[in-house]
């Protein structure tokens, strides 16, 4: 088991928005509880209220000094008061140093990944929420969230993605995104960054669609190809990628070094019916940096940011369907969650749901995945 960074002394240097006059919770103390809570499955400020109530014998140990512990009324106070961005930055840094303290093996990937991707939450846009929509930078590797911003209303997830960008050290990173983010701008921000990108290109794109289409309807075209089949449930997958050059020089795409077209082919064993589909995508990887297994391992884990991260959080702790809609508590509750399940991640936890139960039915293994000592209580 990974021993993740201790939390507490990250936490402890969010700036306290509060007046010293009726103050009665720490507030390293409260954040530490919407953690805690949260690993047990908590989804909303009640249910973080609850968890305490129904621990108190832990209350001392997250650092409360009061006889008893915050009500809903001070967890929503607290989360509408805090400055988010700074919460985020704190929380970003915790993630750099689990980043730190788990090397990866390069003899897999030479590189690091992150994942961005957009995620709205809809109920709370729907209860007039602002900045209802961020974009979130995952880990491939960890299953972490390394940043998040929100997307400002009336703006995009475009402007968005420079801001989370600029948050961001890519010297060493790859990033892959999906086509929306397939921009001259972002890929010449990612490149100035010293870092790589990996892009879906679709119809936002016509002229480099067009020109990659183009160059894979050629039957003769020199090509590098991987291949890979896996089984799910009662579908087998089949992923074929094939990797070309012979767009550098034709296309003025900053830092083109590799166009390459993806075919999955999906095959339902009990009726034998199957479908597939189409994907193409630009890289500033030369062959020489990236293999096609290599890239075709990048294309399929960039959906980590979905499956492992987006999925979780509105299946498991019901994120869509939150209410919460005053000031930034939305987006304050979706870091903790995040750090939640960066938590549980780095620890090896696949179930997150599963994890979630032992938890709460085992409060001492909650402090101590955030590395707070629990004296065998």
């Amino acid at each position: 088991m990974t021993s993740v960074p201790p939390l507490a002394a990250v936490l402890a240097t969010v700036p306290d928005f509060r007046a010293a006059r009726g103050k009665r919770h720490p507030l390293c103390a409260l954040l530490l509880l919407a953690c805690v809570a949260m690993l047990c499955g908590a989804r909303g400020e009640s249910a973080i209220a609850e968890w305490v109530a129904n621990y108190p014998h832990w209350r001392a140990r997250l650092g409360f000094t009061h006889a008893t512990g915050p009500s809903q009324s001070t967890i929503q106070r607290l989360f509408l008061g805090l400055d988010v961005g700074v919460l985020e930055t704190c929380l970003s840094g915790w993630a750099t140093q689990v980043l730190a303290a788990c090397p990866h093996d390069r003899a897999v990937l030479p590189f690091e990944a992150m994942a961005i991707d957009g995620k709205t939450l809809c109920t709370s846009k729907q209860g007039g929420a602002h900045d209802a929509h961020l974009v979130s930078a995952l880990s491939q590797r960890l299953g972490l969230v390394l940043a998040q911003v929100a997307v400002p209303d009336k703006t995009n997830e475009i402007t968005a993605m420079n801001d989370l960008l600029a948050q961001l050290v890519l010297t060493g990173w790859v990033v892959t995104t999906d086509a929306l983010f397939t921009q001259r701008e972002i890929a010449t921000t990612m490149l100035a960054a010293a870092g790589d990108y990996l892009m879906e290109v679709k119809g936002n794109q016509p002229t480099l669609l067009e020109e990659i289409t183009v160059v894979f309807a050629d039957p003769d075209l020199p090509v590098t190809q991987a291949q890979e089949t896996r089984l799910h449930g009662s579908r087998i997958e089949t992923r074929v990628l094939r990797a070309s050059t012979q767009l550098n020089g034709y296309t003025d795409w900053p830092g083109l070094a590799q166009v390459w077209c993806v075919e999955r082919r999906v095959t339902h064993k009990a009726t034998g019916e199957t479908r597939g589909e189409v994907a193409y995508a630009v890289t500033s990887l030369s062959p020489a940096q990236a293999t096609p297994a290599q890239l075709l391992r990048l294309w399929r884990e960039h959906w980590h940011i979905e499956t492992r991260l987006h999925w979780v959080r509105d299946v498991t702790y019901d994120e869509d369907r939150s209410t919460v809609r005053a000031g930034t508590i939305p987006q304050a509750m979706a870091a903790i969650r995040n750090t939640a399940i960066g938590v549980m991640r780095v620890q090896g936890i696949t179930n997150i749901a599963a994890a979630c139960r032992r938890f709460a039915a085992q409060p001492a293994l909650a402090l101590a995945a955030l590395g707070l000592a629990t004296n065998n209580e």
